[in-house]
């Protein structure tokens, strides 16, 4: 007897037993033939996953590798990712997430009913991703401090992540930080059929008291202090698509899952799913935490300069505007996708106006009734001046893309606008930031006087050596340069730049042609650009199907200029599109 069995496209997705009774001679018989599992169907024109291009499902659903975009809007870097959602026992461990994270939004999950529904199995994965009290996912460490677990910049993939909150009895992971839960996110989500990728946006607000208002406090050196506020340089989240009928929606679209538990005003908490158009059109009211999310890519920048006095006052800068890209991995290529349009419109458009003077009368209830003039004058009275309104531009230039071991070189560009000379006293530093924007050391110091005659233009270089930055990056290899005039002088000017120190590389070369179950080697080789040891060396290696668990190696202390080679063997278990990375960690980052 064959048996074909079609399950219904509104089926509650989950594991199912198929059971045979036989009755014969008054005797009945129970027999399991097996159990097989129901996902969600993005090739099934009736289900809410549904997506009609076979390339998008190809990448959104089916391809398991991917690439997380970091650094900064002016220095973009990248580093691949294994989802890993076809490894073996991770549709299990996806499915124990939902039984785990059930009674989020039902209280009781005895008849499984909401399993059909993507839009609360996406609210229950995002909610267990990091948010949950006692068996949420993956932790983040509190005060970047995370010496009781692994490096949250240490992890290549989502495979490891997951098994080891599985087999840990589902107590959180230690530790990560946005891009891992994103990723984790987007792989739980693909596993169970539903379109996801993974969203980089620059220029992060992260605003306590004013939704659409960040505010950033400088001293007189220029040291950025650390305040409620905080700008990520960039932050990752998750898109997932769906059409969701809870909106009347008859056709998928995309929407938007933020797992990182963020501070809100109201305590902290992961948001969405929120459905990206109605961003972009200001409709708050249309979604779940849809004012959160436009005002993280419309928030207005504000600098102020903390003065001795305990005053603040604003000084002239050109800032750049929140969410300034937001991009993701393109179909079918290693390069980025630029997909702020889709988030808002173009800066300063009628229709990007109009999104937002909707979007400010519903998130403050008391300009309900305002006009757009009021809403103007507000805002102007918030920002910033211009430098140009000072008759002075300003701007810090990169002269070099510094790696580990390199100084850092800056053209300071200052042109005077006006007819008459300039004579300026300014302060420079540097300090270190974290990608989520939290100040640490600062370890430069200068100051400058500058002259300009009249309309004149004038390149001053800076440099910044190794040995007065390298004690001080560790894991953050961020760091904030700013130029700042003496408040005694008047007016005060500033400008500032991010500068991304990039990591050595690690170089993987295949000796042999993989192939299924036959044996087969790579080298992995890695040299000390330092003028100084490398201690603590240990390189991790990750490869899904390849070898099943991450291979560590201790390569001990690297000398300055050494080259280090190790040659690993490992033989292919799974057919398809496989690749290794490479991950080495030391005392320095």
């Amino acid at each position: 007897i064959n048996i074909s069995v079609f399950p219904p496209s509104n089926a509650c997705i989950g594991r199912y037993i198929i059971n045979m009774q036989i009755t014969s001679c008054g005797h009945t018989y129970q027999r399991c033939l097996g159990d097989f599992y129901v996902l969600f169907n993005p090739w099934c024109a009736d289900d809410p996953v549904y997506m009609d291009n076979q390339a998008h499902r190809e990448e959104y659903v089916l391809n398991e590798h991917g690439i997380l975009y970091e650094g900064v809007y002016k220095h973009i870097t990248c580093r691949p990712w294994h989802f890993g959602q076809f490894e073996d026992g991770i549709l299990d461990i996806c499915l124990k997430i939902l039984d785990t994270g059930a009674s989020y939004h039902h209280g009781s999950d005895r008849d499984h009913c909401w399993r059909n529904d993507p839009v609360h199995v996406s609210m229950v994965v995002n909610h267990m991703i990091s948010s949950h009290t006692t068996n949420s996912i993956m932790k983040i460490p509190e005060n970047n401090d995370y010496l009781k677990g692994t490096k949250p910049f240490s992890w290549n993939g989502s495979v490891p992540i997951l098994q080891q909150w599985y087999s840990g009895r589902c107590r959180p992971v230690r530790y990560g930080y946005c891009g891992s839960l994103a990723s984790v996110m987007c792989t739980v989500m693909r596993c169970l059929g539903i379109p996801s990728r993974v969203v980089t946006n620059f220029c992060f607000p992260c605003s306590v008291e004013n939704p659409l208002g960040i505010n950033e406090i400088f001293d007189c050196t220029g040291k950025n202090l650390c305040g409620k506020d905080k700008l990520w340089r960039y932050h990752c989240w998750n898109e997932s698509w769906m059409a969701r009928r809870d909106l009347n929606q008859c056709c998928g679209d995309w929407q938007c899952l933020d797992p990182t538990p963020l501070e809100t005003g109201r305590g902290s908490a992961c948001s969405g799913p929120t459905w990206v158009r109605s961003i972009r059109e200001g409709e708050l009211d249309l979604d779940y935490d849809g004012h959160h999310m436009f005002s993280r890519v419309n928030s207005n920048y504000v600098g102020w300069l903390s003065q001795n006095n305990a005053k603040k006052m604003k000084f002239f800068c050109d800032p750049w505007p929140c969410a300034q890209r937001l991009i993701t991995k393109s179909v079918g290529s290693e390069q980025f996708e630029d997909i702020t349009g889709a988030y808002k419109y173009e800066l300063g458009s009628m229709k990007n106006k109009e999104a937002y003077y909707r979007a400010y009368r519903r998130i403050h209830p008391g300009y309900c009734n305002a006009s757009n003039c009021h809403i103007d004058r507000e805002l102007s009275a918030l920002k910033n001046p211009f430098l140009s309104d000072s008759g002075i531009n300003m701007r810090l230039k990169m002269a070099n893309c510094p790696m580990y071991g390199e100084d850092v070189q800056l053209h300071w560009l200052l042109e005077n606008l006006r007819s008459e000379n300039k004579n300026l006293k300014f302060n420079l530093c540097a300090q270190i930031v974290t990608y989520s924007g939290c100040p640490m050391d600062q370890f430069w110091k200068d100051s400058v006087n500058v002259t300009l005659g009249p309309r004149e233009v004038k390149t001053i270089p800076l440099c910044i050596s190794y040995s007065q930055y390298g004690p001080y990056l560790c894991d953050h290899n961020i760091i904030k340069v700013v130029a700042v005039s003496d408040p005694e002088c008047g007016e005060v000017l500033m400008v500032s730049r991010d500068v991304v120190i990039n990591r050595p590389p690690v170089i993987v070369k295949l000796l042999s042609q993989p192939r299924l179950k036959v044996p087969c080697t790579a080298e992995i080789s890695f040299c000390n650009p330092l003028q100084e040891d490398m201690k603590n060396c240990v390189m991790t290696l990750e490869g899904c199907g390849l070898f099943k668990e991450p291979m560590t190696i201790d390569l001990g202390t690297l000398a300055s200029n050494q080259q280090a080679r190790t040659v690993v063997e490992f033989t292919p278990y799974r057919l398809g599109s496989h690749r290794l990375l490479a991950n080495l960690g030391c005392h320095k980052f």
